[in-house]
């Protein structure tokens, strides 16, 4: 059976929503070992997501059109204009505050993992929405 590359990516998305929350509830606990591996398996779950993305796109050169009418086509576009920006950003953000982690500069990475995080979480949970829409409604 040939791999659904939407439902990986989908599936990529959701794991890294569910790893960047748990990350979350670990610092704020101040577990910081723990929110060290499980940020650091998120930027990975990310990356695999971005190289399924990119060969999935390679693959079929173009993408599968919204079939939907009425209202729930304004609010997919909404969504998948909004994740799309913000996607462009977040492997910036999360370069960076990665990084700053892992040089300790944990002063300047909690200033920018305030944003990193918000923007981040709303990629990956808006990514598997688009999905949902495109594939499943």
């Amino acid at each position: 059976m040939p791999i659904s590359f939407p439902a990986l990516n989908a599936t990529l998305n959701g794991i890294a929503a569910v790893l960047l929350t748990i990350g979350y509830v670990l610092i704020r606990r101040r577990q910081i070992n723990a929110h060290r591996k499980v940020m650091i398996a998120a930027f990975t779950v990310s990356i695999l997501f971005l190289i399924s993305y990119v060969a999935y796109h390679y693959q079929i050169r173009g993408s599968k059109h919204f079939e939907g009418t009425g209202p729930i086509r304004t609010v997919y576009f909404t969504i998948l204009i909004s994740h799309t920006i913000l996607a462009a950003v977040v492997p910036v953000l999360a370069i960076i505050t990665l990084s700053r982690a892992l040089k300790s500069r944990f002063d300047r990475h909690r200033r920018i993992a305030r944003w990193t995080l918000p923007i981040w979480l709303y990629v990956s949970v808006t990514g598997v929405v688009v999905y949902w829409m495109l594939y499943r409604l």
